[in-house]
């Protein structure tokens, strides 16, 4: 008989990802929870095993589609008795976007089933604000830029419904040809900025900024259109709210960290093999976690809906790891309870598991804090983005030998530039100051920390 797998439920407000990798193919034995797929969510690179065992007999998917929860990934064969149910599956995913795109007759549009979802989207369009020119734009007409963009008449119809500009709509399909989905996935966005900015910036001004439209960059020369996929669309969208909605502060710091780099060196003789190494990453870790002890208004989010400022009374601290996706930031839980060593050692493992794709979905959520530590790479000094829901992060840049005035005399000490980030509805300047000072003489006299407990 044979029997469909489905994509399972993936994590918390992820509904699809993009296929890296099918890892079976037709005519294996499979066997139940074995890896089938390898898939890129918002989130991270995930394998997804099977909860199906049996011989394949059909793969419904391939590397670089975006597969939905629900959505059919394979049939196999799991016993004697084989029906002929493999029709019905296969018309069901395709029956449910046509029947929501029109109803029976075709030529008519339907007289406007439940529409919540498209009224907002509407009124939205007709309050944007186009911030380069300081004016109030009237009401987008959706097909203006009609026959340039690559998509159906009915999903043409559907975008004038939700009140899409179809040319602002990303095709997922063949040479960027618009479908159903993409269009229904543009409108949720729009809706979602929509909402996310409200509270940001005032209820009283219930607005959204609108990119200026890019030029065509082939009339310059060549180009090639690459999909932003999975960690990097993700990103882009999540800094790009950020950025829109939160008012930034950064102050600027250096630390004398010569006597942690010659406790380093020290234990690096001792530990050889034995353990993982002593990094500032791992130091940076353990002032953070006890500076938001010090200073809990930094380890908290905000509920602009509600109006309630949410204090959270556990310390699990985000540090960002370079791969070759982009930036992943896995959480070391209960920071301020581990040991230094402790925290060394899972710091190496989590990023190892982010540039083996082995992170997952859990390990990259529920941080308070984060830090950023571009000291291996270089640079004077940079402005970190807060990761919201948090409020704060912490930047470092690459310690350089600096002479410095000391009793007296000039005398060379290692410093190292440290650069704060915060939300400054959640954090006033003077205790932005106060707060990367504390952190500044922690990392200069790390015994502090066994003072302060």
């Amino acid at each position: 008989m044979a029997t469909d797998f489905t994509l399972p439920e993936l994590g918390e407000n992820i509904a699809a990802g993009d296929v890296l990798r099918v890892l079976v193919k037709a005519g294996d034995v499979l066997a139940k929870d074995q890896p089938v797929l390898e898939l890129e969510t918002d989130k991270a690179t995930i394998e997804v095993p099977s909860s199906v065992a049996g011989q394949v007999k059909e793969i419904k998917v391939k590397a670089g589609d975006k597969v939905k929860v629900g959505q059919t990934i394979l049939s196999v064969e799991s016993g004697d008795g084989a029906t002929a149910p493999a029709t019905p599956p296969a018309k069901a995913p395709e029956a449910a976007p046509v029947q929501s795109a029109a109803p029976p007759p075709p030529p008519p549009p339907p007289p406007l089933p439940p529409a919540e979802a498209p009224r907002p989207v509407a009124q939205d369009r007709e309050k944007v604000v186009d911030i380069s020119r300081g004016v109030r734009s009237a009401a987008v007409e959706p097909e203006s830029s009609g026959p340039s963009a690559p998509a159906a008449p009915s999903v043409r119809r559907m975008a004038r419904e939700l009140g899409v500009d179809i040319a602002d709509v990303a095709g997922s399909g063949d040479e960027g040809r618009i479908s159903v989905e993409d269009v229904k996935a543009h409108a949720k966005r729009l809706v979602t900025m929509a909402k996310a900015n409200i509270p940001a910036i005032g209820s009283h001004v219930g607005v959204h900024v609108v990119a200026e439209p890019l030029p065509d960059f082939s009339r310059w020369g060549a180009i090639e259109r690459q999909p932003m996929r999975g960690v990097r669309r993700k990103t882009a969208e999540h800094l790009g709210a950020v950025w829109a909605t939160v008012p930034l502060v950064t102050q600027y710091d250096i630390a004398d960290i010569s006597g942690f780099e010659d406790v380093r060196k020290r234990h690096a003789r001792q530990a050889g093999e034995s353990s993982a190494p002593l990094t500032v990453t791992a130091l940076a870790i353990k002032v953070i976690a006890a500076a938001l002890r010090k200073f809990p208004q930094f380890n908290v989010s905000l509920d602009m809906a509600a109006e309630e400022i949410i204090v959270k009374k556990y310390v699990h601290i985000g540090v960002a790891v370079d791969t070759d996706r982009g930036l992943l930031v896995p959480v070391v839980r209960d920071a301020d309870t581990k040991s230094l060593l402790q925290v060394s050692a899972e710091v190496a493992e989590l990023a190892a598991k982010a540039r083996s794709r082995k992170l997952t979905l859990d390990e990259m959520q529920g941080a308070t804090f984060s830090i950023s530590n571009l000291g291996g790479i270089g640079g004077t000094n940079f402005t970190p983005l807060v990761n919201a829901p948090e409020v704060g992060i912490l930047g470092i840049s690459r310690a350089r030998m600096e002479q410095v005035f000391r009793d007296g005399q000039f005398v060379a000490r290692l410093m190292m530039p440290l650069a704060l980030s915060y939300d400054h509805r959640a954090v006033d300047g003077a205790d932005g100051a106060r707060f990367l000072r504390w952190v500044a003489e922690v990392f200069e006299q790390p015994f502090l920390l066994s003072l302060e407990g």
